[in-house]
């Protein structure tokens, strides 16, 4: 016999299991907020531009074609910004207790579309740390970029600036919170889909009609024996009965 599921059905599940449901999306919540902010370090983030031309010339009127060649060779100036040319000198001049590996993971090297200007970002739990280092990144691509490549028109635009009122980049404890509420929403109610779908037992007379595919032809009365008040004993009796007719 094919079951179905009505929406009532699905309804009462949920009702059902509404304080399992409640519990696990609290909990998730309430143990994303703690992680966010008792357990994660806050980072904080430091950006620098800088604009890359090619060599000077002698000729100062704009020139497209150079415009282009320049645009093409960005993406050579983002790597050749992460590489360890230019990250070990980093280390060396800040005296810093990390690797040129471990500062590349801090760094981010972007441009804007159809531009020549780099943004470089270093994200770090420090807010010092991290605008020290991207403006010597900078200083040093600066200098090195002339004997890597005919380049000496680098311009650094806005250097990174370590503020107090600088806000955490990461995490985001609301965000994660919200993230956590749904996520625990949605495995409570998958939980109590689950645990109703397990469980076997019989609770109502159609749980009866559909298990053994038989009428149900009347209910036991229930008697309660309520504890005697004043010396005399009340019975209280509950009687359903319910009588269905077998057709021939």
């Amino acid at each position: 016999m094919e079951e179905t599921i009505s929406l009532r059905e699905l309804v009462g599940t949920l009702k059902k299991r509404f304080k399992l449901i409640l519990l696990i999306t609290f909990a998730a919540a309430l143990i994303s907020g703690v992680i966010s902010y008792f357990v994660l370090s806050p980072v904080y983030q430091a950006s620098t531009q800088l604009l890359v031309n090619q060599a000077k010339s002698e000729q100062q009127l704009y020139n497209p074609a150079e415009v282009q060649t320049n645009l093409q060779l960005i993406n050579t100036y983002n790597v050749i910004i992460k590489s360890p040319a230019i990250l070990d000198k980093v280390v060396r001049n800040l005296d810093l207790d990390m690797t040129a590996a471990e500062i590349n993971g801090k760094i981010n090297v972007q441009s804007e579309k159809d531009s020549q200007v780099v943004n470089v970002a270093v994200q770090d739990e420090d807010p010092t740390i991290a605008a020290d280092i991207a403006n010597e990144t900078a200083r040093v691509f600066q200098n090195e970029i002339v004997k890597i490549m005919n380049v000496d028109n680098v311009s650094i635009l806005a250097e990174a600036e370590a503020s107090d009122s600088l806000s955490p980049v990461k995490p985001k404890p609301l965000l994660n919170i919200v993230i956590a509420l749904v996520v625990g929403l949605m495995v409570g109610i998958g939980l109590a889909f689950l645990l109703e779908y397990m469980d076997n037992t019989v609770k109502t007379e159609q749980d009866v009609e559909k298990l053994l595919e038989l009428p149900v032809l009347g209910s036991v009365t229930v008697i309660h024996a309520a504890k005697k008040e004043k010396g005399h004993a009340s019975i209280e009796k509950k009687a359903v009965v319910r009588s269905e007719s077998i057709g021939s």
